[in-house]
C-alpha cells in the first residue's frame, strides 16, 4: 500500500495532480533499479586494504552511497584524509569496480517484470545515475539489454550531478517532453530534490538504500514499497 503522503492520482493514464498525463519515466539505478551495494562494498573495501586503509561493514557502506564515487572515497577514507589520498582512494575502487561489479548486483525483485511491461505499454524510459557515465551504460546495458531505454546518463565531466536538475532537464530535452511530464522515481532525498528542481512529479521506493522515516520527510508525491505498486498508480 501507499504510504501516508500525497499519492499520485490512480486514473486512467496516469495523471498528474495538475491534471498533466505523465508521458515519461526516469529511474535512478543503484537503490532503485539495481542492489548494487555487495559489490561496491567489496570493491571499496578491497580499496581501503590496498592502501593500508580500515574496511567497512556493508551496513556502513550503505549510508555511503548516492553521491558519485568522489563523496563515497571520502565517507570512506579516514577523516582529515588529504586530496593525493583521496585521489588514490578513488583510483583504485574505480579500477576494482570496473572488472567486478557484474558479481555484486542483482537486478531488484519485480524491477524486470515492471520495465517489460512500461515498455510494451509504450511508455518513454530514461536512467538518471551519479554513477560514473560509462560505469551506469555498461550496468543499464548488461543487467537490462531487453529493455529500450530512451536515455542513460551518469556523472559526467562539467554537467553537475544530482540532486542539480541539469541531468533530469537534459534527459527531457532528450525525450522532448516538458518536466511536467515526467516523474522521476529513487530511493533517496536526493532523488526527489533533483526531480522537484526540474519541475517534475516525485516517486519515492522504499526497497533501497535510505530510510523510509526520511522518504516520508521529505514528501514525495508517491511513496511505493514494491514495483507493483507502481502499476498500481499507472492503472
Amino acid at each position: 500500500m501507499l504510504a501516508r503522503v500525497p499519492c499520485l492520482a490512480k486514473t486512467s493514464g496516469y495523471r498528474h495532480p495538475r491534471g498533466v498525463t505523465v508521458q515519461g519515466l526516469i529511474f535512478d539505478l543503484d537503490g532503485t533499479l539495481v542492489d548494487s551495494l555487495p559489490g561496491i562494498a567489496a570493491s571499496l573495501n578491497r580499496a581501503l586494504a590496498s592502501l593500508s586503509l580500515p574496511p567497512h561493514g556493508l551496513h556502513t557502506i550503505r549510508g555511503f552511497i548516492g553521491n558519485g564515487a568522489r563523496v563515497l572515497v571520502s565517507r570512506a577514507a579516514p577523516p582529515g584524509s588529504d586530496e593525493p589520498l583521496l585521489a588514490a582512494l578513488e583510483q583504485a575502487f574505480k579500477a576494482d569496480y570496473d572488472l567486478t561489479w557484474p558479481q555484486g548486483t542483482l537486478v531488484y525483485p519485480g524491477v524486470a517484470g515492471l520495465l517489460a511491461e512500461l515498455q510494451k505499454r509504450g511508455t518513454a524510459l530514461a536512467v538518471l545515475s551519479n554513477k560514473p557515465h560509462a560505469f551506469t551504460t555498461a550496468m543499464v546495458g548488461g543487467m537490462f539489454p531487453a529493455v529500450a531505454f530512451a536515455a542513460v546518463l551518469g556523472q559526467r565531466a562539467g554537467i553537475p550531478h544530482k540532486p542539480d536538475p541539469a541531468g533530469a532537464n537534459e534527459i527531457a530535452a532528450i525525450l522532448g517532453l516538458p518536466a511536467q511530464g515526467l516523474t522521476l522515481i529513487g530511493d533517496s532525498t536526493m532523488d526527489i530534490e533533483t526531480a522537484r528542481r526540474a519541475g517534475m512529479q516525485t516517486v519515492a521506493v522504499s526497497w533501497g538504500y535510505h530510510d523510509r522515516e526520511a522518504l516520508e520527510a521529505v514528501m514525495p508525491d508517491a511513496l511505493i514499497d514494491t514495483p507493483d505498486e507502481l502499476f498500481a498508480l499507472l492503472q
